[in-house]
């Protein structure tokens, strides 16, 4: 440390200590850098580790959506037979219904005959 110029002079044992407290801060600051660093290099370390982890799991997904988009043509191949086996089935049962009406009115007509029959056999 230089003297400050206003024309006295600091002690010998003053200006030693002033220069052992410098050193000591200068010391001091080299330590908490030093410590910042190590917990700096941690932290990047599982940072790294962090990002590989995701490296992986997004393979999976893609993988994943790779599947999915392999799967949806037979998909939607199941889903036109499906269609196509409700339509059956919807034809069927116009057909069964179509048939069910005039047999309900043979049938509500012969009910009416026999409980005709019965009627006059009790007579």
């Amino acid at each position: 440390m230089a003297d400050k110029g206003d024309g006295r002079t600091r002690p010998a044992s003053r200006r030693i200590k002033t220069l052992t407290q410098a050193a000591l801060n200068a010391d001091a600051t080299v330590v908490q850098v030093e410590a910042l660093l190590t917990d700096l290099d941690r932290t990047v370390v599982t940072l790294n580790s962090s990002i590989g982890d995701l490296d992986v799991t997004l393979d999976r997904f893609n993988a994943t959506i790779t599947s999915i988009d392999e799967l949806a043509p037979r998909l939607v191949s199941m889903v036109e037979r499906l269609e196509m086996i409700v339509a059956r089935v919807e034809a069927i049962v116009e057909i069964g219904e179509a048939i069910a009406g005039p047999l309900a009115s043979v049938e509500n007509a012969v009910r009416g005959v026999v409980g005709q029959a019965r009627r006059l056999a009790r007579i």
